[in-house]
């Protein structure tokens, strides 16, 4: 495990954007994530498994986690919720897997977003910037450094103006439903996303309320199934 930038400042001697935990078992993603924060100006703790991920957070307190679900021992999912109950840290997921069953799992642990790897920097920035304008001590206008109350199940949605119409409000429905796709049809993600805009204009609904009915009609398979 490390600990990147652990002074106050990002890797630019600028004042830190905040602090964020990144856990990935896949050292190339966990270097190349943890480098393209730093750049951006965060202050970054990586580790690549989950009983040093919860070590972390307990001793540096991260105001986000950025997770990868699947890896030996503790799962992403298992560092989920040990930060919803102990820490109330939001976290997001970068998994390389869209099935309904880690679908529904994702959403009952309260993530703040869902990206469906393979990604790039240029891609997780948005979201992670999105997450942290909505921190509730940020939007308040506290002091940074005031601990994050509000449990991650009731942050805000990501996703710009999506109300919090349903569970699956909570998550950005786009890279979802590309995601959701991808698995469903075996697409690149270009072919999935391509697939979703095609759908969206033969219905003449925007792209998120495309999204986010086809993330909603998962949810219902899924619980007829159960």
């Amino acid at each position: 495990m490390e600990v990147q930038q652990m002074a106050d400042t990002g890797s630019n001697g600028n004042p830190s954007k905040g602090r964020i935990l990144v856990v990935d078992d896949d050292r190339l993603v966990l270097a190349t994530v943890t480098h393209g924060l730093a750049q951006a100006g965060y202050e970054v703790i990586d580790a690549d498994n989950g009983d040093d991920a919860i070590l972390l957070a307990r001793q540096h307190r991260p105001e986000l986690a950025l997770l990868d679900i699947r890896m030996e021992g503790k799962s992403g999912f298992d560092v989920a919720a040990y930060l919803r109950e102990y820490l109330h840290t939001p976290f997001m997921f970068l998994s390389a897997f869209a099935d309904d069953e880690t679908v529904q799992q994702v959403k009952a642990l309260g993530a703040v977003a869902y990206l469906v790897k393979p990604l790039d920097i240029g891609q997780i920035l948005p979201t992670v910037e999105a997450a942290f304008a909505n921190l509730p001590h940020r939007r308040g206008g506290a002091a940074a450094a005031a601990p994050v109350a509000t449990p991650a199940a009731a942050t805000p949605a990501v996703a710009a103006g999506e109300a919090a119409r349903s569970p699956a409000a909570a998550l950005d429905p786009v890279p979802l439903a590309v995601g959701v796709l991808m698995h469903r049809y075996s697409l690149q993600r270009g072919q999935a996303l391509e697939r979703l805009q095609r759908l969206a204009g033969e219905e003449r609904r925007s792209l998120v309320e495309q999204a986010q009915r086809l993330v909603e009609a998962v949810e219902l398979l899924a619980r007829g199934q159960g």
